[in-house]
């Protein structure tokens, strides 16, 4: 790959824009617009179990039927850690040649709100463990799949569940096409804060009363759900001093899982893999970073799909015992996309998320950087940094009427265009998908069958656990 990363992306780089433009109409002669609907499952479509099994053999064992167990709970659920399983899928599907940065799990609920190093809230894509260049369809393929995925979660009908795709793509299209006639610097400057949320809200998006009301709620509660928050939560005083508090096999302190190793020395080992990370920072935030001594550690179990990668979490105190910052350490492993768009221009996996992960959202995590890692196994590993909670929200589908899904659709639509538009040929990109609704029609047919297909891949899940093939801890019965 070209040691640009940008300009890989772009058919033609240097291009007049009225060249890109048409490299963008003469795809569709080889990749039609229409062409996306299309999903059938190949004929040697490997075993979407084996997938999974692979990802487990890599991960801490005792965590895997975690995930498993988490998975199983419903088919929106699966979705969210099948993200491998899909990208060997979309790998089979049409591509209209142009690529971009891809988030690589764009799935509805890694949209959300965060904060800026500004103290702003945003809406952009938060998680990026997947994060590689792609064919820009893959990420679009994946939100639209997930809308309908929730929508039958809620009873919506098939003509609701079309119509809410069909708003998402539309608002990609038309975002695209918008960031097309705009100057390159600006692309880089736009920027999605919360009062643009709230005139979106009142305004352009489709949101009903209910749907306002939520936002509101949400962007009040994303401010409170910061280090001090999560002090509150996850730490008790001991002998005078706050330490993270155990709540097995979910988080446990350090101490516990290596209870063979002197707290000195695992003291010592996380404070070097701070310090090291601390020089990927920026200088300003490296001297920031210099300000906080580290006071515990413990490991977490997060999300769905990450369950069973290494994950520590780090309580650093600042000016006194009150003051504090949690930072998270999350293990990187090669991104699900590799096997089938070539493997990452970076040798750290850490590197990769970051980097990606910068060049795709508006703003990013002051505390963003990454570092290789000596386990106590003997075993080298890759992890990427960021603060555990920085004013994060996430969106509740479930709470969501048809209006209401149908707006966060349509900002959701608008936030990957932006993204891609930053890495991707947005000329080019623009006139392929072209002033119609085409492309928007198509995704929706694309993600009502990848839907059903997720449904079995659950199923098939459900009956493997039953019946003794993969462990998990199951959820309780409702």
């Amino acid at each position: 790959m070209s040691r640009n990363p940008i300009s890989a992306m772009r058919a033609a780089p240097h291009a007049t824009p009225r060249e890109r433009a048409a490299l963008g109409k003469k795809a569709r002669r080889r990749s039609p617009r229409s062409g996306h609907a299309e999903y059938k499952p190949s004929r040697k479509r490997p075993d979407p179990l084996a997938i999974l099994e692979e990802q487990s053999a890599a991960r801490v064992p005792e965590l895997v039927p975690i995930r498993y167990g988490r998975m199983m709970e419903s088919p929106f659920r699966f979705y969210r850690g099948a993200a491998a399983i899909m990208a060997s899928d979309l790998a089979g599907t049409p591509r209209s040649g142009f690529t971009a940065q891809l988030c690589g799990d764009a799935h509805l609920l890694n949209f959300r709100l965060l904060a800026s190093p500004e103290r702003q809230l945003m809406f952009d894509i938060n998680d990026f463990d997947e994060t590689l260049p792609g064919p820009w369809e893959w990420d679009v393929k994946r939100l639209s799949a997930s809308f309908v995925i929730a929508g039958r979660a809620n009873d919506f009908d098939d003509a609701e569940r079309a119509r809410i795709v069909r708003s998402t793509v539309r608002s990609y299209r038309e975002a695209m096409i918008r960031f097309a006639g705009m100057r390159t610097i600006d692309v880089w400057y736009v920027k999605i804060d919360a009062d643009l949320l709230e005139s979106l809200a009142a305004g352009r998006l489709h949101a009903t009363k209910h749907g306002r009301r939520n936002l509101a709620h949400a962007l009040a509660k994303a401010r409170t759900r910061d280090s001090l928050q999560a002090f509150d939560k996850l730490t008790d005083t001991v002998d005078g001093r706050p330490r993270i508090a155990a709540d097995p096999p979910l988080l446990v302190p350090a101490g516990d899982l290596l209870p063979d190793v002197e707290r000195a020395a695992l003291e010592r080992q996380f404070r070097g893999l701070i310090e090291r990370y601390g020089r990927t920072l920026a200088s300003d935030r490296r001297t920031l970073l210099e300000d906080y001594r580290l006071a515990d550690v413990a490991r977490k179990v997060v999300g769905v799909g990450s369950v069973g990668t290494r994950c520590w979490i780090f309580l650093l105190l600042g000016r006194d015992d009150q003051d504090p910052l949690f930072l998270q350490a999350k293990e990187a492993d090669a991104s699900v996309l590799a096997a089938h768009v070539g493997a990452s221009r970076y040798r750290n996996q850490g590197e990769r998320v970051v980097s990606g992960q910068r060049l795709m959202q508006a703003t990013s995590d002051i505390f963003l950087g990454w570092e290789r890692v000596d386990g106590f196994d003997g075993k080298k590993r890759d992890f990427y940094v960021r603060q555990l909670r920085d004013w994060k929200g996430i969106a509740m589908p479930e709470r969501m009427r048809p209006k209401d899904m149908r707006a966060f659709g349509e900002l959701c639509g608008v936030t990957l265009a932006r993204a891609h538009a930053r890495s991707g040929d947005r000329i080019a990109i623009a006139a392929y998908l072209g002033g119609g609704d085409s492309f928007d029609r198509a995704l929706a047919t694309f993600a009502e069958a990848y839907a059903d297909q997720n449904e079995r891949d659950h199923q098939a899940l459900v009956d493997a656990v039953r019946a003794g093939r993969l462990p998990a801890e199951e959820p309780p019965a409702s």
